[in-house]
């Protein structure tokens, strides 16, 4: 029995763990913290000649300052679809146009309101340790396969302490994500 299989095993599965975290960071980015971010508006689509389009490729998306972001349209016929998108999207935020460009004003964020977002957030975060716990679960499975056409119950055993400490460092990558949304969301 090769250990060609199983090093595909285990990087196979860092992988995934990996694209598990970048999954995470980008959900995060979308949750609302203290400061404007452009990530704010991101998943949002709008009609663009009949193709449902992301806002930032339709529009300069610009901090104005901690709490204003401006959305600035390429052409001045998609300030209304843009605006129109983003009420649909339901991110607690009225758009404001001047007919040059949507201003986003964001309200400062209650503690009640912070607390909500955080739990959103660790929601995120449970998500993400579930799908990595997953894949943990999966490659011991396929190394257990594998001892039974032939690896030695050595290498096996190696080979799920090698799962166990990637699990352990992602679900830490996690955790560290998740502690630096809260100093975001907390701080005024």
């Amino acid at each position: 029995m090769s250990t060609e299989e199983l090093e595909m095993i285990l990087d196979d599965s860092e992988s995934q763990m990996q694209k598990a975290i970048a999954h995470l960071e980008i959900e995060l980015t979308r949750i609302r913290a203290g400061k404007a971010n452009p990530g704010l508006v991101d998943g949002i689509t709008v009609d663009y000649y009949g193709s449902a389009t992301p806002v930032n490729q339709v529009a300069n998306i610009n901090v104005l300052d901690a709490r204003t972001l401006s959305i600035q349209p390429w052409e001045k016929v998609m300030l209304q679809p843009i605006e129109k998108a983003i009420l649909q999207a339901n991110i607690g935020i009225t758009p404001q146009s001047d007919g040059v460009q949507i201003r986003l004003f964001l309200p400062p964020l209650t503690e009640e309101r912070r607390k909500e977002l955080f739990k959103k957030a660790s929601a995120e975060g449970e998500h993400s340790k579930v799908a990595i716990r997953n894949l943990r679960r999966d490659a011991i499975e396929y190394i257990k396969k594998l001892q039974k056409e032939g690896l030695s119950e050595d290498i096996v055993k190696d080979s799920e302490k090698d799962v166990q400490e990637m699990t352990d460092k992602f679900i830490a990558m996690v955790d560290k994500h998740l502690a630096a949304k809260e100093k975001d969301m907390m701080s005024i």
